[in-house]
């Protein structure tokens, strides 16, 4: 039997990987202001090249860039769309379970559109380098924009071109808009959006501090899903376009806890994304009840761990696997990582011999479950 020929595949990724030490050395060194940006980008491009080699030489279907230009996985986008500026965090309200992150955060100052964004440029060269291969781009989703700026901030004030905040979710739809017909028209054919708020959401000690802040989440869920569909009516039928959702990834630590139910029926039921990459790889993420809400979408199971070097077994896994097939049918399952490997430059805490050896399992298990992997 042929391999399953559109994404999500099998056994896929989530997109982020270990930044290589050479990596990192030359973008301490620019920060530093020792080297020049086009030192750092030189030194981006050749850590890139060699990412996909060995991407492809673990078998996978799509590749990505591991995200390698980035800080962070999500603000780098974020506060290059027009309209957002990237700030200092001094009331940080994401706490991770241990280390925390550097406080920045980002701020709409600005009507808000996608502009000459140069994540098309950063898709442009992984595209050349993956050749044959396909190429997978992650960008934060619409719907982090809205909970980062007006949610998670406190002291949040719109100006005044967004103190009707319908006219907000609508440009930022438009936005995704822009930025999904841009990076096809770049070559994409497959592009993911990465997305914690519904990990918040799942977590019932932050809707109770939501609540209390006068959030009702359960409206903000049904405004978050309408602006991903409206973005999403920019999407052409040959291109796939799939979310992540996790609960935090830094360090090996996390910042959210919950089963989806509270989200499900509202996300799996009414979002038209093609599949979910989905959290599954510890008792925080819950059961697989609530993929009964799921439709036709594609369910990538992150049941890998990419937080921790151990590897699992690959009966407990398949195990796993059986069980969801219990609410969803087998062909709409897929396998993946829970998330990627370094969400934030300084990566979790495992060796890039330990990431590898993590996929590879990965492989191992989908070609026994599944004919077409």
């Amino acid at each position: 039997m042929s391999v399953k020929n559109r994404p999500p595949f099998r056994y896929d990724i989530v997109g982020s990987f270990l930044r290589p030490a050479a990596l990192k050395e030359k973008r301490e060194a620019f920060a530093a202001g020792k080297i020049s940006a086009a030192d750092l980008k030189e030194a981006e491009d050749a850590a890139i090249q060699d990412l996909v080699a060995k991407e492809k030489e673990v078998g996978l279907h799509a590749v990505t860039d591991g995200e390698f230009r980035r800080r962070y996985w999500h603000l780098d986008f974020l506060t290059e769309l027009e309209g957002v500026t990237e700030i200092s965090a001094e009331n940080w309200s994401v706490h991770f379970k241990g280390a925390q992150p550097k406080a920045r955060t980002a701020k709409i100052t600005g009507p808000i559109s996608f502009g000459n964004h140069p994540f098309l440029d950063h898709f442009r060269f992984l595209k050349e380098t993956a050749g044959d291969t396909l190429a997978k781009m992650t960008i934060p989703s619409p719907s982090m924009l809205h909970l980062i700026c007006c949610v998670r901030e406190k002291h949040y004030e719109p100006i005044p071109q967004y103190q009707d905040q319908n006219r907000l979710f609508t440009d930022i739809a438009l936005a995704y808009q822009q930025a999904i017909r841009s990076f096809y028209a770049a070559g994409c054919r497959y592009l993911q959006l990465d997305d914690t708020s519904w990990g918040e959401f799942c977590d019932a000690d932050k809707r109770k501090a939501y609540a209390e802040r006068g959030f009702d989440l359960d409206e903000l869920a049904n405004h978050y899903v309408d602006m991903i569909n409206r973005a999403l009516e920019a999407k052409p039928d040959d291109m796939t376009i799939t979310m992540h959702i996790c609960r935090g990834n830094f360090r090996s630590t996390w910042f959210s806890s919950g089963g989806y139910g509270p989200v499900a029926e509202t996300l799996f039921g009414r979002c038209h994304v093609d599949g979910f990459f989905l959290e599954y790889d510890s008792d925080r993420a819950g059961g697989f009840e609530p993929l009964r809400f799921i439709k036709d979408q594609q369910v990538v199971l992150g049941l890998v761990t990419s937080k921790t070097p151990e590897l699992e077994k690959e009966e407990d896994i398949i195990a796993q696997i059986r069980e969801a097939e219990k609410y969803v049918p087998l062909d709409q399952l897929c396998l993946s990582p829970q998330c990627g490997f370094s969400s934030t430059e300084e990566g979790n805490l495992l060796t890039e011999k330990e990431q590898w050896a993590k996929l590879r399992l990965i492989r191992s298990i989908a070609e026994k479950v599944w004919e077409d992997a």
